[in-house]
């Protein structure tokens, strides 16, 4: 392994550096299913532990869990109009099963709104039935014929949650609620601080009232959008005659809200955080925070730095630490170095005979702060007591630093056409401007800069000065706008 390849660097390609280290860090692979990967289980433990503390979050504000089938019917698809529109070409059709054509052919959801939806019907016959607050963990499919490990296949895993409320103020309190518990996990879990807003119409999901995203950005200087928040208005409840009877007894039909992210976030967190020699993931999403890899010289010390280092794996699992010792005997501790740092494992841990004399171990970080030494040699006792927080410093400067990138390569109250050009053709980022909202605007700007409105800034990231026109030079600006190439 330590004669492989160097990585491309980031700089010269990034694309290909991305590629490169999804597959060299074990996290995906390519599967012989056109568009769809196999997550390999490096990927899939970051991924259960996004997971299972999103799960925690969305269970403290009152949600619970459930599963819908699979298969959807096409007519079920076909009444929404709008939602149908959209999805079309994305959908997967099952017209055979059982050797049999089938009556109605079945589409591979591509998102569960209509389904889940035809249930609550079923469910809800007065306000006392309501808020349904459901969520369901699953896997969608969307035909894309351009895919890209994690940040777009055809199959990937998600969690989409569905809620029904008695009235539109309480939808909406839900939508924003959910956009919160995104932004926080995004901050302090993956360490990729996004900026939050209001999606345009002709970017808002098919089918919604309004849609708010979370839109990070990544080291190229592209945004992507990193989760969806949705009011549904009464749109879905009108087609699957999802009524209540009030308080007051009138009949009434019901006020929905959609909201997922997925497996697109471990893409995120790895164009958040790489560099050159790989992977880094941030400790509180690592499958092994740190790894202790036992320096034996196949002499008769090797058995008790073999017998040291699993006791003092122990004692970090006593502090909460995942922790694993690599005591594989075909590869030298070179080969294991090199693997771990392309895993990106926050902590590396080496213990020798030389260490066991002097009552230490030799720590070497995933990143060195400027200035520091590769290795630091700290007393066995230290190194334990110390790891949780020298973890959660490692996590903190992981989000300081994406946040810093954000800030400096975000340009606010850019004026006119030409400057965005400028910024967007030579750098990049996320481009504050006025607009008239006007779609006609939207759509020019789209064809000269290749950047979208990735969002319409909820309050805590407008600029306080953002321009007073329009960013075509036609008219009066009513709203500003966050522009970015995106994913």
């Amino acid at each position: 392994m330590a004669d492989e390849k160097k990585l491309t660097s980031r700089s010269e390609d990034f694309s290909s550096w991305y590629n490169e280290v999804v597959l060299r860090a074990e996290l995906a692979d390519y599967s012989p299913v056109r568009g769809s990967m196999v997550i390999r289980p490096w990927g899939y433990g970051i991924w259960e532990n996004m997971q299972r503390t999103l799960d925690e979050m969305f269970k403290e504000t009152g949600h619970e869990n459930a599963y819908f089938p699979l298969l959807i019917p096409m007519s079920f698809i076909e009444r929404e109009k709008a939602h149908v529109e959209g999805f079309a070409p994305e959908l997967a059709v099952v017209t055979q099963a059982g050797g049999k054509e089938l009556e109605e052919p079945f589409a591979i959801r591509p998102t569960s709104e209509t389904i889940i939806y035809s249930m609550y019907a079923k469910w809800v016959q007065s306000y006392r039935d309501l808020p349904i607050l459901m969520n369901q963990w699953a896997n969608v499919m969307r035909w894309e014929l351009r895919t890209r490990l994690f940040l777009r296949t055809s199959e990937f895993l998600w969690q989409e949650g569905h809620t029904a409320h008695a009235t539109p103020e309480e939808a909406e309190e839900e939508t924003l609620l959910i956009l919160g518990i995104y932004r926080r996990f995004m901050e302090e879990w993956i360490g990729m601080p996004p900026v939050t807003g209001l999606k345009s119409e002709s970017e808002k999901f098919a089918g919604a009232v309004r849609s708010y995203s979370c839109e990070a950005l990544m080291q190229d200087n592209k945004a992507l959008q990193a989760g969806t928040s949705h009011f549904l208005g009464q749109n879905f409840a009108r087609q699957f005659d999802l009524k209540f009877q009030s308080e007051a007894g009138a009949e009434e039909y019901a006020w929905n809200t959609s909201w997922g992210v997925s497996t697109r976030l471990v893409g995120g967190m790895v164009m958040t955080h790489g560099d050159d020699a790989g992977l880094v993931v941030p400790p509180r999403l690592a499958p092994v925070q740190a790894v202790i890899v036992p320096i034996t010289r196949g002499d008769d010390t090797a058995a008790a730095v073999l017998e040291k280092s699993h006791q003092f794996a122990a004692r970090l699992k006593d502090q909460g630490v995942r922790v694993k010792v690599d005591a594989r005997e075909n590869l030298s501790p070179g080969a294991k170095f090199y693997e771990w740092e392309r895993k990106g494992v926050p902590f590396r841990v080496e213990i020798g005979p030389k260490d066991m004399e002097k009552g230490q171990v030799a720590l070497a970080r995933r990143i060195v702060p400027e200035g520091a030494g590769r290795k630091e040699f700290v007393a066995e006792d230290q190194a334990v007591s110390e790891m949780p927080s020298r973890l959660e410093s490692f996590q903190t400067e992981l989000r300081e630093a994406a946040w810093k990138r954000r800030e400096e390569n975000s340009h606010r109250g850019v004026k006119t056409l030409d400057e965005m050009v400028e910024i967007i053709e030579n750098g990049g980022g996320m481009v504050y401007t006025g607009w008239n909202g006007d779609p006609a605007v939207e759509e020019m700007v789209k064809e000269r800069t290749k950047a979208t409105i990735r969002c319409i800034p909820t309050e805590e990231f407008r600029s306080g000065s953002a321009p007073d026109r329009c960013v075509s030079g036609e008219g009066a600006s009513t709203m500003e706008v966050a522009w970015a190439r995106a994913y």
